[in-house]
């Protein structure tokens, strides 16, 4: 049995998650179409690293606002491919080239290398000042001044694709590590800093994305324990991506090509601040989808579908913004909400119905494997390591809402050790 097979990973039974072509429409549609004949890459992935590096881009200033709560087109965004050649680096070259061409400036805010939260706040830090004593000749101190000892970051984007998602997860996963923290704070555009005693480095305003490639097994080895923790996986974007077709030659995209795209983006970048709201018709779309948006999901995959309000409203305003629009529309409603249910169908198909919580999960699997089985059976899958109350409160859990997975199944009779019976429910 592969790793992956043990992660609990894609069935691979199961049907490829659809992108709509709503999702393809206006400019990120444009640059898709136009990168795909030239590109390996799978066309969601180009569409991903379009969508979060244009949200970096125009900044944090184009945003739309829910009572007190802004949001940006501010994105976290992971590639998940079953194994290193599903191409997901490739997506990002053309993307990355025609945005630094657009604002050679944000170019320079581009970056890689997540390693701890304090990293991450100096690459976006905000000017220090220190108190330093004004001395006279020979050495009287007569007062004290601030004096800058660092004149921080000016522009508080940051663009940031990792090669290898696994890696910040680990570190996230690290006692002691700020990491997770941090961008749990970028993310929702809080100021950054961490409770270190002595660091002295703070960021205000900062505007970080983060585009992270990895394959599932590894996004579930090192995900699911930090994610149901503190909410950290909730934050970002899944999309299940593999290689589209075999590209040999690796020819570039012709310039004649690249360069209306390069016009139309310039266009973007330099677009006027403003907040976006939705046009009478979008609203009346929106109240039509949110009670499905909202509704509960239970386990693993509704920890990690729990933000998905927010992450469609920032991949409206993103959408609003690649066309310079006033407002958000309905056709920026629909790409982002067909954006939205590629990532909700991707989580999904990684994490299935697990439910986060090792001791549940070892049960259902059990009796998936094998119904019915007697509570002294379950029992024995833990070395008898679990008190009765522990088990009486799993067996609970599982078998009442909102969970639900298993039943009752009569009582064990006969030769072997009698007990409930439990199964599960198909």
């Amino acid at each position: 049995m592969s790793l992956l097979d043990q992660a609990g990973g894609v069935d691979l039974k199961q049907e490829w998650p659809t992108m709509a072509d709503a999702a393809f429409s206006g400019l990120a549609g444009e640059i898709v179409r136009t990168i795909d004949p030239y590109c390996e890459g799978d066309p969601v992935a180009v569409l991903a690293h379009v969508l979060v590096g244009v949200g970096n881009m125009i900044g944090p200033n184009v945003r739309a606002q829910v009572l007190a709560d802004l949001h940006p087109g501010r994105l976290f965004a992971a590639l998940v491919g079953r194994t290193s050649i599903g191409r997901k680096g490739l997506s990002s070259s053309v993307p990355k080239a025609l945005l630094a061409e657009a604002n050679p400036e944000w170019a320079l805010r581009n970056s890689s290398g997540l390693s701890s939260g304090e990293g991450l706040i100096y690459a976006v830090r905000d000017e220090v000042y220190e108190e330093q004593p004004i001395k006279e000749k020979g050495g009287i101190v007569t007062g004290y001044q601030q004096v800058r000892v660092d004149p921080g970051v000016s522009d508080k984007r940051l663009m940031l694709v990792e090669s290898e998602m696994s890696n910040p997860l680990q570190r996230a996963g690290i006692g002691g590590n700020t990491l997770s923290g941090v961008l749990r704070q970028a993310w929702d555009g809080e100021r950054l800093r961490t409770l270190t005693k002595n660091s002295p480095l703070r960021a205000t305003g900062s505007h970080i994305s983060v585009v992270a490639h990895v394959t599932e097994a590894d996004l579930i080895l090192y995900l699911t324990a930090v994610a149901q923790a503190n909410g950290f996986g909730n934050r970002w974007l899944y999309f299940l991506v593999r290689r589209s077709k075999l590209v040999a030659s690796g020819k570039p995209v012709p310039e004649v090509l690249l360069e209306p795209l390069v016009h139309d983006l310039r266009r973007v970048a330099t677009q006027p601040a403003r907040l976006l709201e939705r046009t009478p018709a979008a609203e009346a779309d929106w109240e039509a989808i949110y009670p499905s948006l909202t509704a509960e999901v239970p386990g693993l995959t509704g920890a990690m579908l729990a933000r998905n309000v927010a992450q469609v409203l920032r991949l409206s305003v993103i959408y609003a913004a690649l066309d310079c629009a006033p407002a958000i529309d309905v056709p920026h409603l629909q790409a982002a909400v067909a954006v939205w249910e590629y990532a909700e169908a991707s989580v999904r198909a990684i994490f299935g119905t697990k439910l986060g919580i090792p001791m549940l999960d070892t049960i259902v699997e059990a009796l998936t494997a094998k119904s019915p089985q007697s509570t002294s059976d379950l029992h024995d899958l833990f070395g008898r390591h679990k008190s009765a109350t522990e088990m009486d409160r799993a067996l609970t859990l599982l078998s009442t809402p909102p969970i639900n997975r298993i039943r009752k199944a009569g009582q064990r009779t006969g030769a072997g050790r009698p007990g409930q019976l439990w199964e599960i429910i198909p």
